[in-house]
């Protein structure tokens, strides 16, 4: 089965402002997250791309940009199920305030139990996005062989959600895991068990430089910002 790359979105302007973006339209990537998008190409290129999948979502779409720029005989399918988790009535609202809300609790913690008031549940986001990789490992394989090697470009907590999924974690441990954005994490698909290749890989580890400020203790919804 084929080899899949996920790739998180380059910093938005949400993730800066730390507002929770959830599905809202018009969030762009900000000035690093643009800069991230077009060194992309050069980070993957040695790898063979047969496919290349997004989110309909504008920070994933301009992520993508500069990659099929570089390779114009690639095209970007649209995949909703690989759209960002909907938030619902928290969709803009700054995390700084959310975090006193008791559902965020339940996020961290028990995010199987979790269901965004006017959006979806967390385990319906899960289910959507391990479909749709599903389906398209398939598609991949009929069309361009078993060793094929395709890329999806998507959201923090879906890649994180996925990877959780690969290695047969359950959701409530899913924010265990860390993407930043523009990372790539790669996921080997075999007829018996997922094989995690890279987890968030960069290229770039200014952000494990420790900062002035206590370590956060809970997970940053929808992903962090990553390096300053």
């Amino acid at each position: 089965m084929p080899t899949l790359l996920l790739v998180r979105h380059g910093r938005s302007t949400a993730n800066t402002e730390r507002v929770l973006a959830g599905q809202m339209p018009g969030v762009a990537l900000d000035e690093r997250g643009a800069a991230q998008a077009a060194a992309l190409p050069a980070r993957l290129a040695e790898v063979p791309l047969a496919e290349v999948v997004t989110s309909p979502l504008q920070r994933c779409r301009e992520t993508i940009g500069p990659l099929l720029e570089a390779r114009p005989g690639l095209t970007a399918h649209t995949d909703d199920r690989i759209g960002e988790c909907d938030y619902g009535d928290w969709s803009g609202r700054k995390l700084d305030e959310l975090k006193d809300e008791p559902l965020m609790e339940v996020v961290q913690a028990h995010p199987t139990a979790a269901a965004f008031p006017g959006g979806e549940s967390m385990r319906a986001m899960q289910h959507r996005a391990a479909e749709a990789v599903r389906e398209w490992n398939a598609r991949v394989e009929r069309d361009h062989g078993a060793d094929a090697v395709y890329l999806m470009c998507s959201h923090g907590d879906i890649i994180k959600s996925l990877v959780a999924d690969a290695l047969g974690l359950h959701l409530d441990l899913f924010q265990r895991i860390s993407v930043d954005p523009c990372s790539v994490t790669a996921i080997r698909y075999t007829r018996l068990r997922p094989f995690l290749l890279r987890l968030g890989d960069t290229g770039d580890f200014a952000s494990l430089v420790p900062k002035n400020e206590p370590p956060a203790d809970d997970a940053t919804v929808g992903g962090g910002a990553g390096a300053p």
